[in-house]
């Protein structure tokens, strides 16, 4: 007798940790790899924010915390978002998890039942169909188009609302197309919502801060705020300031939920680390510009990867808008065959054969159900990003 969880044949293993981790043995093996697959900035975390973390620790801060976190962190990330998007949420409506996937899993795990439906635009993280399927529910995809940019359209949402819809999940700017919704976008999402009360939004905005070429990041509540009783407005520390390993994330939403929320945590995890807590203090209360700086290198990243892909005959792809990673069209190269005699059935197959072929790690398409495409991250050194795209060109170009 198998001693699984029927839940467990409901979900696939994370596609992007899966390709990133071959890439990493790869490479300890020796071979000449390229990891263009992993959403993680290369920048270190800054320096003030480290040595926060030492006195932290140099002054004992090493028991538990509040469930929710620290009142000093509950309280930065209410200032925080509160001056970045013109919001006024309070600390008692702040619960600190173990990242951001970590928010996503209680959100849909306190609030959905069997059957209930959860709208997720796609291309979308890999993550948010399988997490509302571990909490019973049913993800609803809508397929976006490059023509949109993307982006979900009110006709899509008013279309796939039922009376089983309980979320839409928008995340902006997008992983994994950096596609960014304008203010007046998503007034036209919140034109719709306003008629459907049932229906709550979980915002993930964890790339909120790194959008390129003037753009603005707005956010739900901040664009519609009758829809704050029925928001969670998600983000973290990992993106914005370097900290993917430190495990923060956040949600700030009505304190009734909000209590909810770290119900279930403190029956799974309890507090998130506290030194990770006061780092995360420092960031969010501290200096900012070096955000500034981190965009500027990576809208030189994106010019520069954007500009070499768009040459090579039989991809296609968009200029994002914000994020670190470029989406890119394989469609006319389906069905085409390496040098080495494998035939490309698929976008995996694309990907597969460039790492094994070429030494550059990407992940396919359909991992954020959408085939036919292949997402590359451009968080890395300008030299890497040419030495790899040089490869995928010739790679490219030797297909027949």
């Amino acid at each position: 007798m198998s001693n699984v969880a029927e839940r467990m044949n409901r979900i696939l293993p994370s596609q992007t940790i899966a390709i990133t981790q071959k890439a990493r043995q790869l490479k300890a093996e020796g071979q000449d790899i390229i990891s263009l697959s992993a959403g993680e900035p290369d920048f270190d975390t800054p320096e003030f924010i480290k040595q926060a973390a030492i006195e932290a620790i140099n002054r004992g801060e090493t028991k538990y915390t509040d469930v929710a976190g620290t009142v000093a962190l509950r309280q930065a990330v209410a200032n925080r978002l509160n001056e970045d998007f013109g919001l006024d949420y309070r600390k008692e409506e702040i619960c600190v998890s173990t990242g951001g996937k970590q928010v996503i899993y209680n959100v849909m795990t306190t609030s959905l039942n069997p059957g209930d439906e959860v709208i997720i635009p796609a291309p979308a993280w890999v993550s948010y169909p399988d997490i509302v399927r571990l909490a019973d529910g049913s993800p609803v995809i809508i397929q976006t188009s490059p023509e949109n940019g993307f982006r979900l359209t009110a006709d899509q949402l008013r279309g796939a609302i039922t009376d089983r819809t309980r979320w839409l999940v928008l995340n902006s700017p997008c992983n994994p197309t950096g596609a960014a919704y304008s203010g007046e976008e998503l007034k036209a999402l919140t034109d719709v919502l306003l008629d459907y009360p049932h229906i709550w939004i979980l915002t993930d905005d964890i790339y909120a801060k790194l959008v390129y070429d003037g753009h603005v990041s707005k956010t739900i509540v901040q664009v519609e705020p009758r829809l704050r009783d029925r928001t969670v407005t998600m983000n973290g520390v990992s993106k914005a300031y370097a900290m993917t390993g430190w495990r923060i994330g956040f949600s700030a939403a009505p304190e009734g939920f909000t209590k909810q929320l770290i119900k279930l945590q403190g029956q799974s995890t309890s507090n998130a680390c506290s030194i990770a807590q006061a780092a995360s203090v420092a960031a969010l209360s501290g200096p900012q510009d070096f955000i500034k700086e981190m965009v500027a290198t990576y809208q030189k990243r994106r010019d520069l990867v954007i500009s070499a892909l768009s040459q090579v005959q039989g991809l296609d792809c968009g200029k994002p808008e914000g994020a670190f990673y470029a989406f890119v069209s394989v469609k006319a190269l389906i069905g085409k065959t390496t040098k080495t005699g494998k035939t490309l059935h698929n976008c995996e197959d694309f990907v597969t054969a460039l790492l094994e072929e070429t030494g550059v790690a990407a992940v396919h398409g359909a991992a954020f159900l959408t085939p036919g495409y292949f997402r590359v991250s451009y968080a890395t050194s300008t030299e890497l990003l040419e030495q790899a795209c040089a490869r995928i060109k010739q790679f490219c170009e030797s297909l027949s």
